[in-house]
């Protein structure tokens, strides 16, 4: 059933951006979340919502067109410096209008202290995953629990990475469906994000979405994989599955995902559900600004560049995370969602982002903001 949440009225964006002033009491700020539960056998594990610190107002619609300022311009001095991320995470969960939550998602700003080995991994270094589940929470929350020490415990990690990441996706589908006190007919998608100094490593096995925020633009990190996709398609068709509506041998709505093992043949077999993540590395700049991840309930009623464009709103205002991901959450409730939501922001930077500057020009233009980054991403690509 849907949770019930309090929201405060819209209200304006100020100019300016973010100082210490404009930064509500984070201890004092408080989200309704009063729910009702229904008589009936939840999944094993039952969140109503998990979220961070603090909640933020809502962004009247009107005002989610990106703002325009001064850039500031930097030195040659510091053009020649590397740049290196400065790791900073929040992120909100909501079981929204279904009867259950079944997502789950981690968070680690600090991989080596995480870690606490002495293998050298590169600084900074950080993990963030977020695995919408379904069919019960049982996939969900062992993937959640294992993904990172299949992946830290793989001979090729940390040398070569990419293959460490397919192979923990693997074995950690194959561990699900040794582990005899759990329900291995439960399924999850998985999305990852794995940080070694300025690289950025997206690993996605299902219909999750990571997408980059440079300055101002969607980078999409990561393709949904939907049945209906023409890559997917040609793949599940060659391996003798079908697709009903839509659905994946009539049953699932995602071509990729970990545990179903109701759905799949032995160990090592070709089948048309798949467990391997497609990877997109990218080394970061100063023009990444933030990572946005999220799980299928926010994608189905918001654009990538949408999310990035009120993001990035969010972040000049405040420059919290945590209320950013707050507040994607609920502009997609408010969007009249139909599934649960999961969203983790992670910046780049101790500061806010800056404001840009779209020069003048003397003939008058008729296209927003948004819709003028979307337009340069499109080209670029």
């Amino acid at each position: 059933m849907a949770a019930r949440m309090d929201f405060s009225p819209p209200f304006a964006i100020i100019e300016g951006g973010y100082t210490n002033d404009n930064v509500p009491d984070m201890d004092n700020e408080k989200l309704d979340n009063e729910k009702q539960v229904t008589l009936g056998k939840p999944p094993r594990h039952l969140s109503i919502m998990q979220h961070c610190v603090s909640s933020g107002r809502l962004i009247a619609e009107a005002n989610l067109e990106l703002d325009v300022g001064i850039v500031v311009h930097k030195s040659s001095s510091d053009e020649k410096t590397e740049f290196l991320p400065v790791l900073r995470s929040g992120s909100c969960a909501e079981i929204g209008p279904k009867q259950y939550m079944e997502d789950e998602h981690i968070c680690i700003d600090d991989l080596i202290g995480h870690l606490e080995t002495t293998t050298k991994v590169p600084s900074p270094g950080a993990f963030y995953g977020v695995f919408d589940g379904h069919g019960g929470t049982d996939a969900a929350i062992f993937i959640r629990e294992n993904i990172l020490k299949f992946i830290v415990e793989d001979s090729h990690f940390p040398i070569c990475v990419e293959k460490a990441i397919k192979s923990a996706f693997l074995k950690a589908d194959y561990a699900f469906a040794d582990a005899s006190s759990l329900d291995i007919s439960s399924g999850t998608t998985a999305l990852t994000a794995l940080i070694f100094g300025r690289t950025l490593i997206i690993a996605n096995a299902g219909d999750c979405r990571a997408v980059l925020g440079r300055r101002g633009r969607a980078i999409e990190m990561s393709k949904d994989h939907k049945p209906n996709c023409t890559s997917e398609r040609l793949r599940i068709e060659k391996l003798g599955g079908v697709i009903y509506d839509g659905y994946l041998n009539g049953q699932l709505s995602v071509a990729r995902a970990l545990g179903d093992w109701h759905m799949k043949g032995p160990k090592g077999s070709a089948c048309p559900l798949s467990a391997e993540p497609e990877l997109q590395e990218t080394d970061l700049s100063d023009e990444d600004e933030f990572l946005i991840m999220g799980c299928d309930g926010l994608w189905d009623v918001m654009s990538s560049q949408c999310a990035v464009t009120m993001a990035r709103k969010e972040l000049m205002l405040h420059n919290d995370p945590e209320r950013c991901s707050r507040e994607l959450v609920r502009e997609a409730l408010k969007r009249n969602t139909c599934d649960n939501l999961t969203v983790i922001v992670v910046c780049f930077s101790a500061e806010p982002p800056p404001r840009i500057e779209i020069p003048q020009s003397r003939v008058r233009r008729s296209i927003s903001s948004e819709g003028l980054n979307l337009l340069k991403g499109v080209l670029d690509c």
